[in-house]
């Protein structure tokens, strides 16, 4: 039996679909197979960095570089550390097997398994969100696994044959987020347990001398609640601070996207002659976290624009108004709410309201809340100080914790901690240049926390 003759067709990109073809229709059918093919890992491509980028906003995978491609559209971007990876394993995959049929068993099972969960994860939505009668679930859960069921029986037997790659590639991802989710919720739990109280400051302040600096200190840390350990670090080894000192607390909420209006909530720290706030930024799990140019004027102008509402509200306490919400938000802190649940600011008090109220505008407050002259005297005075100390200069302080397993971990937890949590720390993305800090006003605290 004569061959097919193989003069002008790519040897490489043979294989049983081009012999099947005739010469007539080859090339034709070679350019729009390509075309499918790249259409195809666009597709995979454009997947992975979703997945990546929202694994990051929920803390599950460590902080990597995200570029807007569109400026009409929210969900283009792109990764380039993801598509370097994407690359590398492209061509070790192809250049390890040298062989079509285990690259097509190891596609084959990626396939099926994914078909598998997204079933397994359909029938859940079912009963908890939905919450379809049982009957419908049992017929959707018997029809769905028995085709599936099939489909992964059958790429059971092809594992040794290629299948295993996927498989391996997985079990990596899935250390690598387990670790990074595990290491960064023992700092966090460490940060809660070693935070203070803002009267220890206050009873500690006069024996310490504490002398305050022109200038604002903007304080990042993820508590919502009292003092993070790095402050006390850094007063009680250099007791002095800036005349204004803000606590800035960044989290990542369970929301599709937070407003631009709404992004942060202002509350002040104890007496209005102290010159200290709270300011929460709240980003979704879709909201882009990217090089944020405009961080730093976005947060002091809901900074002025809380004062100015603050002044125009009546019957505003001073001294105890930090009391009963640091002591709900410590709660919330408590049960495990902070790395990704929503802040809880539904608190009585004036200063919270107006925290809430903070991207109103003020035309419209002032229209239904009176004031005095004294009011307006106290705002501008305030006002004119903020701004002062804004002019002397701005510091970032920014904590370094350093997490160790202690001597008495096991060995996998060792593993975990001190090899690849440290080395995703080392390698990821630091929030100051996220919030685009300068490098001439960023100062780092260290401290070392053993889990």
């Amino acid at each position: 039996m004569d061959k097919l003759p193989t003069y002008g067709k790519p040897r490489l990109c043979g294989g049983v679909f081009y012999r099947c073809i005739p010469d007539s229709l080859y090339w034709p059918a070679f350019i729009v197979a390509t075309a499918a093919a790249i259409v195809a890992s666009q597709a995979t491509i454009s997947a992975t960095f979703s997945l990546i980028k929202q694994a990051v906003a929920l803390g599950c995978f460590p902080r990597v570089k995200v570029v807007q491609t569109s400026k009409n559209y929210l969900n283009q971007t792109y990764i380039p550390e993801v598509n370097w990876i994407l690359m590398v394993l492209c061509i070790v995959v192809t250049a390890g097997f040298k062989n079509q049929n285990q690259i097509g068993n190891a596609s084959g099972t990626a396939v099926v398994i994914v078909m598998l969960l997204t079933t397994l994860l359909m029938i859940i939505v079912m009963i908890l969100v939905w919450r379809c009668h049982w009957i419908l679930v049992v017929i959707f859960t018997v029809l769905s696994l028995v085709v599936e069921g099939t489909y992964f029986s059958a790429v059971i037997l092809k594992v040794n044959q290629g299948g295993w790659v996927p498989l391996v590639i997985a079990a990596a991802f899935f250390i690598i987020m387990y670790a990074w989710h595990y290491g960064t919720l023992k700092r966090y739990e460490f940060e809660i347990h070693s935070k203070v109280s803002f009267a220890w400051m206050l009873r500690l302040g006069p024996s310490l001398g504490l002398v305050r600096v022109p200038g604002i200190g903007l304080v990042y840390t993820e508590l919502t609640s009292g003092l993070p350990h790095i402050f006390s670090h850094f007063i009680t080894n250099l007791p002095a601070i800036h005349s204004v000192v803000i606590f800035v607390c960044v989290k990542n909420i369970p929301v599709y996207t937070v407003p631009e209006g709404e992004r942060f909530i202002v509350k002040r720290i104890g007496p209005k002659n102290l010159y200290m706030f709270r300011i929460v930024a709240r980003y979704g799990y879709k909201d882009l976290q990217k090089k944020d140019d405009d961080f730093e004027k976005k947060l002091f102008d809901s900074l002025f624009r809380f004062v100015r509402l603050e002044s125009l509200m009546e019957g505003c306490s001073d001294s105890d108004e930090y009391s009963s919400c640091d002591q709900q938000t410590d709660a919330n802190e408590q049960s495990g709410s902070g790395l990704s649940n929503s802040i809880n600011v539904d608190c009585t008090n004036s200063s919270v309201v107006s925290s809430v109220l903070v991207n109103s505008t003020i035309q419209e407050i002032s229209n239904v809340v009176s004031f005095d002259q004294e009011s307006i005297q106290n705002e501008f005075g305030e006002l004119e100080f903020l701004k002062n100390c804004k002019d002397a200069g701005v510091v970032h302080i920014m904590g370094k914790t350093t997490v160790k397993a202690r001597r008495d971990s096991n060995f996998f937890k060792k593993i975990a901690i001190d090899c690849i949590y440290a080395f995703l720390r080392k390698i990821c993305r630091d929030r100051s240049v996220i919030f685009n800090v300068p490098q001439e006003s960023l100062l780092n605290v260290g401290q070392v926390c053993y889990i």
